[in-house]
């Protein structure tokens, strides 16, 4: 069951917009987290044309449209709202998801999610004490996590050691699963590097 709240005000606004949209026969939208678990979690409201769904989505008769929620996001859209307001100015749609960046992590979580919360969990403090940060990008076929350094860390001169030193070994001592790293930062701009 999908714990979203769409408000009548929010249903009948989203109607609309997709009444808008050219070759709406059968569009609807679909709901997600980017970047769940995080403290750069973001809730997503995209339109979702027939064939666009992705295995896995959960599905909800709204009024005049079907809503999709990915998978994987529902534990983050626990008890989330979206409300639509109308003002002078037209109106604003809001949502609220109070879950998204809660980390909810397991050990049956898909493995993006386990990266992203180790990198933002435990590496992360400690490279923002130079204003570093890292983020996953994608992880391979052939199992290798793709990552991208920024702030402090993007030109430095000591990332190789944060890299095989830190980041690698907080990952692989927790994800046997990984093997292994690869950083694809352009580290040629050095105008924040910390060193």
């Amino acid at each position: 069951m999908v714990a979203v709240d769409i408000t009548p005000s929010a249903q009948q606004y989203l109607k609309e917009l997709l009444q808008k949209q050219e070759n709406n026969d059968g569009m609807g939208i679909r709901m997600f987290v980017a970047n769940p678990g995080t403290a750069k979690a973001e809730t997503c409201i995209a339109y979702c044309r027939p064939g666009e769904e992705k295995e896995g989505d959960v599905s909800m008769e709204l009024e005049g449209f079907n809503a999709l929620f990915e998978e994987r996001s529902l534990p983050f859209l626990k008890d989330a709202k979206v409300d639509y307001s109308a003002d002078k100015m037209g109106g604003q749609l809001t949502i609220r998801a109070p879950n998204s960046k809660m980390p909810q992590v397991t050990d049956d979580s898909p493995l993006e999610d386990r990266i992203s919360y180790i990198l933002y969990n435990e590496v992360n403090p400690g490279l923002a004490a130079h204003g570093g940060e890292v983020s996953l990008v994608e992880i391979t076929d052939d199992g290798y996590a793709i990552l991208r350094f920024g702030g402090g860390c993007q030109g430095c001169s000591a990332v190789d050691m944060t890299l095989k030193n830190g980041v690698e070994v907080a990952l692989m001592d927790k994800l046997p699963e990984l093997k292994g790293i690869r950083d694809i930062t352009d580290h040629t701009d050095r105008t924040q590097a910390y060193y």
